[in-house]
């Protein structure tokens, strides 16, 4: 088996592992708790903040334990919004997860804001100038992936940044994908908040992450106990939360060699379906994309027919975001970018991962290519 789904999940890493099995097992508590078990967990938590914050570059109390990427962004969007005093403006684009594009309509629905989409091209870029033009007086935050879940696009932050920060508007970034394989240091990115998933990145599910610069207000999505500093009540993940910090400066510690290994494997694969497949296109940017995500749409297939022949080979892989799972509509992503829905349902993306070799890749390009052709023989022999 080739799994080339790291985008849906990634297996955990050793050194998560490790890390968390303590707090599993004798310093179990309560990190609220007041005795030397609960010490003992919020110990652990507080050494995790800190990891994590040293890897961002920003404070350990500017950092939100989460119980996914979702809620991180949920708490974003909702949080900062309805957190400022200033207008009832937001911007954000077509292509976010949906976590993102929900939380946004939640605010347009149930709280008057207006939102407002800034326009990608054919890659699935967006640019600082049109940004600059739809800013506003009363824009409340602005909200950009890093790189996109599907088709892999990189999105130049800084130079978003630049026109949020001379316009005093917070500017969050989605950054669950880049997570391993882009700079995450805030410094440089320029943003205001920004938001992480430990199983996109060798922790394991249910843990995520939402750094917000201190002098934002947060309004909170969950109230209860007041945890996280008021920000997010409920009793923490400690396992989750070490073994985030684990999983995060492993994959910094290898991010640069791992990430010029596999963007020349991703290219040599990509490469040979688009050689290889009769009307194969790439979607997203060619060049700005993440080291190990390459996505395509093949005219003429449907994208589930072609996972199901792609598993008889052992290829694991998806049709788009695993968040969108079992739905029948066309990628939101891809329709954005101008693709036809009956193009758009025939896409396949494939992500690797660190231990991904050359000749598994190898392989899942000629799977890839006997696939395709097996599809298109059954759809002529169907129609004639």
């Amino acid at each position: 088996m080739i799994y080339a789904d790291h985008a849906a999940t990634t297996p955990v890493r050793r050194e998560a592992l490790e890390a968390m099995w303590p707090y599993l097992t004798g310093q179990f508590g309560n990190p609220s708790s007041h005795h030397t078990v609960g010490e003992a967990a919020a110990a652990g938590l507080e050494a995790a903040r800190a990891s994590i914050a040293q890897a961002l570059g920003v404070r350990a109390g500017d950092l939100v334990f989460t119980g996914s990427g979702t809620e991180a962004d949920n708490l974003a969007i909702k949080g900062i919004a309805l957190g400022r005093p200033r207008g009832r403006h937001l911007i954000t684009s077509p292509l976010e997860h949906e976590a993102v594009l929900a939380s946004a309509d939640h605010l347009a629905r149930l709280h008057g804001f207006e939102v407002e989409y800034l326009t990608p091209n054919r890659d699935g870029l967006v640019s600082a100038d049109q940004l600059a033009g739809l800013i506003r007086s009363d824009t409340t935050l602005v909200s950009v992936q890093y790189a996109n879940n599907e088709i892999g696009t990189i999105q130049p932050l800084a130079d978003l940044a630049q026109v949020t920060r001379a316009a005093g508007v917070p500017f969050h970034t989605d950054a669950v994908q880049a997570a391993g394989w882009l700079p995450l240091n805030v410094v440089a990115l320029g943003v205001d908040a920004l938001s992480l998933s430990g199983h996109k990145l060798g922790a394991p599910k249910g843990i995520g992450l939402l750094w917000v610069r201190g002098r934002f207000p947060l309004e909170p999505v969950l109230h209860g106990g007041g945890q996280e500093r008021g920000r997010r009540s409920g009793t923490q993940n400690v396992p989750g939360a070490v073994a985030l910090a684990a999983a995060l400066t492993a994959a910094e510690a290898e991010r640069e060699a791992v990430s010029t290994r596999l963007t020349e494997l991703r290219a040599r694969f990509a490469s040979t379906v688009l050689d290889q497949v009769p009307g194969a296109q790439l979607t997203g940017s060619a060049d700005l994309r993440l080291p190990a995500s390459a996505s395509f749409v093949f005219d003429g297939t449907g994208g589930e027919a072609v996972l199901l022949e792609l598993e008889r080979r052992g290829i694991l892989c998806s049709s788009g975001s695993a968040c969108a799972a079992g739905s029948d509509e066309p990628s939101h992503v891809l329709t954005a970018l101008g693709l036809p829905d009956d193009l758009a349902r025939t896409a396949v993306r494939f992500t690797f991962g660190p231990e991904t070799t050359e000749a598994e890749a190898e392989g899942a390009a000629r799977a890839v290519v006997e696939s395709v052709a097996a599809i298109r023989g059954l759809s002529h022999r169907l129609t004639s």
